[in-house]
């Protein structure tokens, strides 16, 4: 049996990998997680989206600076969403509440670690990873990274692809920690431009900052993609 139903699709082919569900009913399931987080989020208006390490405990600075960046965030009358699990998510949401900003929680189903935070406006529960991200990307104006492990990373270079392969624009993404990522960007910067694999401008698509001031900044200059107040019904 799959542990997961991601596992179910990815591996479907794979003898071990005992299928329980048609490839009808994965369709029907994953239309109904897109137009649950459609219906739910249809009336967020400016929004950033917080990521950062589900491991990340209340006593450390990370947990204070995530809190305090979403609180400025959600003064200047940005929504915060994030995954809606502990850790830097559940700083972001705390932030979010004490800003008085709406606080959205898009929680996955894990089998360790991952549970909704109690500081969540609204929370929704996703299977997929991938109808969990389009949420993400389709109702904020931003990314704004705290560290992370595997999951931030691919959060990040998931928001860097769009932008470099032009599927949204003017999209900043804001890595928060220059101790931590700053060994990263270095290696970007150094390894792949002059091997080509990036052009130099794409080293661009990112900033790193320890300032929330710099986060609210660079995010009020991209709050016109927001998601539309009223959307068009699907037949």
């Amino acid at each position: 049996m799959p542990r997961t139903l991601d596992e179910e699709i990815i591996g479907a082919q794979e003898q071990e990998v005992v299928s329980t569900l048609t490839d009808a009913a994965r369709i029907e399931r994953i239309e109904r997680e897109l137009q649950t987080g459609f219906e739910a989020l249809a009336h967020v208006g400016p929004a950033a989206s917080f990521f950062g390490s589900a491991r990340t405990e209340p006593d450390e600075p990370e947990y204070g600076l995530a809190r305090d960046t979403a609180r400025i965030v959600g003064d200047a009358g940005l929504a915060i969403i994030t995954g809606g699990g502990p850790g830097a998510m559940e700083a972001a949401n705390r932030g979010a509440r004490d800003a008085g900003a709406l606080s959205i929680g898009l929680n996955i189903e894990l089998p360790f670690e991952q549970g909704p935070n109690p500081y969540c406006d609204i929370g929704l529960e996703f299977h997929y990873f991938f109808t969990r991200k389009v949420m993400f990307v389709r109702y904020a104006s931003g990314f704004v990274v705290f560290p992370g492990g595997f999951g931030t990373l691919d959060e990040t270079f998931e928001a860097l692809t769009l932008i470099q392969t032009g599927k949204v624009r003017h999209f900043p993404v804001v890595l928060v920690g220059t101790d931590y990522w700053g060994g990263l960007v270095d290696w970007i910067r150094e390894r792949l431009v002059p091997e080509g694999k990036i052009s130099p401008q794409d080293v661009d698509l990112l900033c790193v900052t320890d300032d929330p001031i710099e986060v609210r900044d660079r995010l009020m200059c991209a709050t016109h993609r927001q998601a539309r107040a009223s959307v068009r019904s699907v037949p």
